[in-house]
C-alpha cells in the first residue's frame, strides 16, 4: 500500500516534513478533515500495525506519535471551526501512586489521531479526578494506565467510585500497562483491556458503538 508524503513522514517520525506537508495541503485548499482522514489516520493505523507486527518498537511509535501531536495542534482549531464532531471523548491518566507516562502518552496521541477528544489528566491521578471528568459528558470513556503492580488496585477503586457516583452504566473503562492483563480487567469489571496503543484505539472505537 502506498502512502502520501505526509502519511509517510508521520510513519517515519519526521515532524518537520509533516508540518511542511500539512501546511502545503491546507494552503492548497485541502480541508482539515481530509488531512485528518486521508493522511493522519492511515499513517497512525500503519504505525500501530507495524508495532503489533514487531516491525516498530516503542521509540519508533513515539516518533510517529510526536509527529501527529504537533500536527493536531494545527488541525484541532480548524476542525472545531468546521464543527467537526469528535469520534468520542476519552479521559486518560496514570492512576494514583504511579508516575509513569510513556505508555499513557502514546495511547493519548493515538486516540487523538483517531479523532477522539482526549483529556489527559497526567500521572498520579486520584479516582475522584477521573470520575469528576467523566461526569461532565455522558458516554465518556475512562482510560487507566498503571506500570506498577502496587498501583493496579487503583483501577478497581475508580470503577467502584463510578458505581457509587451512579454513572458506571454510562461510562466505559479501559485499562492497560505492563503488569495489566485481560484476566485482571475481567476481575475488576473493566470494559476492556489493551496491551498496546494501536489496539487501545480499536477498543475505544468498538466501545462507543455499543448501544
Amino acid at each position: 500500500m502506498g502512502f502520501s508524503s505526509v502519511a509517510q513522514a508521520i510513519i517515519d517520525g519526521d515532524v518537520e516534513q509533516v508540518l511542511c506537508g500539512v501546511g502545503e495541503l491546507l494552503a492548497g485548499g485541502v480541508s482539515p478533515l481530509a488531512v485528518l482522514d486521508e493522511h493522519i489516520v492511515p499513517a497512525m493505523n500503519e504505525a500501530g500495525k507495524r508495532f503489533e507486527d514487531g516491525d516498530f518498537f516503542v521509540p519508533d511509535l513515539m516518533l510517529s506519535a510526536k509527529a501527529v501531536q504537533e500536527t493536531m495542534k494545527i488541525l484541532d482549531p480548524l476542525l472545531k471551526n468546521l464543527g467537526r464532531e469528535k469520534t468520542g471523548r476519552v479521559v486518560i491518566g496514570t492512576v494514583r501512586g504511579d508516575h509513569h507516562d510513556i505508555g499513557k502518552n502514546l495511547v493519548a496521541v493515538m486516540l487523538e489521531g483517531g479523532g477522539f477528544e482526549v483529556i489527559d489528566l497526567g500521572v498520579n491521578v486520584a479516582p475522584e479526578n477521573f470520575v469528576n471528568k467523566a461526569r461532565e459528558k455522558e458516554g465518556t470513556i475512562i482510560a487507566l494506565s498503571a506500570l506498577l503492580t502496587t498501583t493496579m488496585h487503583e483501577m478497581k477503586n475508580v470503577i467502584e467510585l463510578l458505581k457509587e457516583s451512579g454513572i458506571r452504566d454510562k461510562t466505559k473503562v479501559i485499562i492497560g500497562g505492563a503488569p495489566v492483563t485481560n484476566e485482571f480487567a475481567k476481575l475488576i469489571g473493566a470494559d476492556g483491556y489493551s496491551d498496546n496503543a494501536s489496539a487501545a484505539v480499536t477498543l475505544a472505537r468498538n466501545l462507543i458503538n455499543i448501544k
